[in-house]
């Protein structure tokens, strides 16, 4: 299973049926989970208020993806860091610097939840 994939889990977007026993993601049945989820929207910013409410730590997850992370119990590693925003196409010159690349790191996982199912309001996505 992808990073993302894991992400994607952690907030109920999409199904399970998409990987096999061996957790890889079948692209035919990932394309078809993720049109079907866009129909049914899962409000991302309640559950992650409310992981956040029950999370002891403050987290900003609407400005860091380390604490976006952190929130849904995920590895939030420079190293991790790095295999998501390799997943997710972020240029070179960007993973470069490590601040530039979890800005746009942040960005593209909401804009990705949002292309996802995932309901995020567009003060989130600019």
């Amino acid at each position: 299973m992808s990073f993302f994939n894991s992400i994607l889990s952690k907030l109920g977007i999409g199904s399970a049926e998409a990987a096999d026993a061996s957790g890889t993601v079948d692209p035919s049945v990932a394309v078809a989970v993720a049109q079907a989820t866009a129909i049914t929207e899962v409000d991302v910013v309640s559950k992650l208020e409310g992981l956040a409410a029950a999370n002891a730590e403050k987290l900003n997850w609407k400005g860091s993806i380390v604490d976006l992370l952190k929130l849904l119990g995920l590895d939030s590693s420079l190293a991790t860091r790095k295999e998501l925003a390799t997943e997710l196409g972020c240029s070179a010159e960007a993973m470069g610097d490590s601040a530039q690349m979890n800005i746009w790191l942040h960005k593209t996982v909401l804009q990705k939840l949002a292309q996802n199912g995932g309901n995020i309001p567009a003060d989130l996505l600019d």
